[in-house]
């Protein structure tokens, strides 16, 4: 049974909705010698101590505007992202990983988009380093502790530096059927040291099949 101070408060936070006065409990003439544990019943438009009629509220379109980014679907470790394009054209994707130091700290960018038929590289792949990165040391990529591979950096903006890799067939199944990759990237701040940065491939082959799709 609800004590007469817990009525009170159902009645204040439940009637209020329904047009009762705070003071419905006093209203009601409810008295003071009432026994402990005594149910004490509002008065008011709650017939039966039912409970008012509550909004259900309305969906809010939540589509993305032309140009902005969204997650379109996650593949474990990786998620396919994708920009709203003008209405009756395809939206671009990649597929995307955040990169983490080893305090989980946001470090850099990493995505793998396929690129159309004909050339060496079957897919090309950019990685956003921060800006206060040495430049000369450029970047370095192994996967499961094999070889390792140097890119350039090729420009820096606002976001960060950006490396643009090309990445032949060979590579995208050694991705495939890795399981870590690592990116290795040198402070300007401390060039005598480097920064390792883990790149998970959970989820890679789905993810990156589905940006074909």
């Amino acid at each position: 049974m609800l004590t007469r101070s817990k009525t009170f408060i159902l009645a204040l936070a439940l009637g209020l909705a329904a047009g009762l006065p705070a003071t419905a409990q006093d209203d009601a003439g409810a008295s003071d010698d009432a026994a402990p544990g005594d149910q004490v019943q509002p008065e008011g438009d709650v017939p039966g101590g039912a409970l008012p009629e509550l909004d259900l509220g309305e969906q809010i379109d939540t589509e993305p505007a032309t140009g902005q980014p969204y997650i379109r679907e996650e593949f474990t470790d990786w998620a396919l992202r994708c920009i709203q394009a003008p209405e009756g054209q395809p939206d671009p994707c990649e597929l995307y990983q955040l990169l983490r130091d080893a305090d989980g700290n946001e470090v850099a960018e990493f995505s793998v988009v396929p690129l159309p038929e004909g050339g060496e590289a079957v897919a090309g792949a950019t990685v956003v380093a921060p800006l206060e990165t040495l430049l000369t040391e450029q970047l370095v990529i192994t996967v499961d502790g094999g070889e390792a591979r140097r890119y350039p950096f090729r420009f820096c903006n606002r976001a960060g530096c950006v490396a643009q890799i090309g990445l032949t067939d060979a590579q995208v199944t050694q991705l495939k059927r890795g399981s870590a990759a690592q990116v290795r990237l040198v402070p300007a701040a401390a060039p005598d040291e480097e920064v390792v940065l883990d790149v998970s491939l959970s989820g890679f082959t789905a993810g990156y099949n589905a940006t074909g799709e």
